[in-house]
């Protein structure tokens, strides 16, 4: 895993809002990024989900109503983020987590293209939270 990009505030405060599924986070240049559930989850920096290479990547489908269910601090630079759907090999450093915050909008609208383009569903399989 890269180190650390010293050009990358580090975070001041993390807050989990349960109800609206979204991780808030706020970095030391003052800025502050509303990242929901679902897209850190589509997101997770996994083998899982990202393949071992490009062009790998697995799409996430079902993730709509996906929770954090814990958070869990990884040293100095990143946190381990457990989903409520059982995914926890994610590990999310401060510099991936502000670059996500950056690229949030383009991140988002990619991944939308590619459920259209694949047929499928942000909703869980019926029967599944």
């Amino acid at each position: 895993m890269a180190g650390l990009n010293k050009s990358v505030p580090l975070p001041t405060e993390i807050k989990l809002h349960q109800k609206s599924r979204v991780l808030e986070i706020a970095f030391a240049d003052g800025a502050i990024f509303r990242l929901p559930c679902e897209f850190l989850r589509v997101y997770s920096p996994s083998a899982e989900v990202r393949g071992h290479g490009p062009g790998q990547e697995v799409l996430q489908t079902g993730k709509k109503d996906v929770e954090i269910s814990r958070i869990e601090p990884v040293g100095q630079y990143a946190v381990q983020l457990h989903f409520s759907d059982g995914h926890d090999t994610g590990i999310y450093s401060w510099d991936l987590l502000y670059d996500y915050g950056m690229r949030q909008d383009e991140m988002w609208r990619h991944y939308l293209r590619r459920m259209e383009e694949a047929g499928a569903s942000r909703e869980p399989p019926k029967g599944k939270a």
